[in-house]
C-alpha cells in the first residue's frame, strides 16, 4: 500500500502563501524554495569530540528527510536559516561528505543566513557549494533571518527558538516541536529541522497560533 501523504497547514499573510510542512520546513509556492532552519549537522561529531559516545546516524536521517522533501516539491532553491553546522569540531570529513552528496543528488540551490552556531565558520562554508549571509535577507516580502527580528519590512521567517509546545490532555502530557506564528510582530519561527536538537517551550499569547508537528501532519493549536 503507498504511505499517507503528509498533512500540510498553509499559512496566509496578505498575499503570502506558505506551506507548513510535518518535516519541519516550510516550502513557499512563490519562491519555489524550501525554508528550514537548525539543521544542525555534526552535532553527534561534537559530542564525540568531547568523549560523548553518541551515534552518527542522526546526520544521514537529516539529510535523508531533506532529500526526500526536495525530491517531493523539486525547488529551485533551498533556504538555511542558520545553524547548518553546530559548530567547528562538527566539520568532521563524514559530516562535510554527506552535505556534498546531498547537494550533488538533488542539485539544489543552497543558500544560509548564517546563524550563531555557524557564524564563524564563513571561511569554510563558502567552499562548501552554499552561498552564506551574514545577514538577515530580503527576498520576494519576506525577512529571512536566523534570530527572530520584526518584520517591518515583510513577514520575518525565521528559527533559533526551536520552538516545542506542551500539550496536557487529562493524563497525557505531550510535548512537540512546532511552527510559531505571532501576527503581531509578523514573524513565523520555525522548529528546528535537526534530529538531534533540544527545544524551547513556548506559552502563546491570545493571537498566536503554535502549528505543532505530530505523526505526519501539521495541527494548528490556539491559547
Amino acid at each position: 500500500m503507498p504511505s499517507a501523504l503528509p498533512v500540510v497547514e498553509t499559512l496566509t499573510v496578505g498575499a503570502t502563501q506558505l506551506q507548513l510542512l510535518p518535516e519541519r520546513a516550510v516550502y513557499s509556492p512563490a519562491l519555489g524554495a524550501l525554508l528550514v532552519s537548525d539543521v544542525h549537522l555534526g552535532k553527534a561529531e561534537t559530542f564525540q569530540h568531547h568523549g560523548l559516545p553518541v551515534s552518527s546516524q542522526v546526520n544521514q536521517a537529516t539529510l535523508q528527510r531533506l532529500e526526500q522533501l526536495c525530491d517531493r516539491y523539486h525547488p529551485t532553491g533551498l533556504w538555511i536559516l542558520g545553524d547548518l553546522f553546530h559548530g567547528r569540531d562538527a566539520m568532521a570529513d563524514e559530516v562535510i561528505d554527506g552535505w556534498l552528496r546531498f547537494l550533488h543528488h538533488t542539485g539544489v540551490n543552497a543558500r544560509l543566513v548564517l546563524g550563531n552556531h555557524d557564524r564563524h565558520l564563513l571561511d569554510p562554508l563558502s567552499q562548501l557549494s552554499v552561498e552564506c549571509f551574514v545577514e538577515a535577507v530580503e527576498v520576494e516580502g519576506l525577512l529571512l533571518s536566523h534570530e527572530p527580528g520584526e518584520g517591518t519590512h515583510g513577514l520575518n521567517i525565521c528559527g533559533h527558538i526551536h520552538p516545542c509546545l506542551r500539550l496536557n490532555r487529562g493524563c497525557d502530557r505531550l510535548r512537540l516541536p512546532c511552527f510559531h506564528w505571532q501576527p503581531r510582530h509578523q514573524r513565523l519561527t520555525l522548529p528546528a529541522f535537526g534530529e538531534f536538537t533540544g527545544g524551547y517551550d513556548i506559552a502563546l499569547a491570545a493571537d498566536e497560533v503554535a502549528y505543532v508537528v505530530a505523526e505526519g501532519a501539521v495541527v494548528g493549536f490556539e491559547r
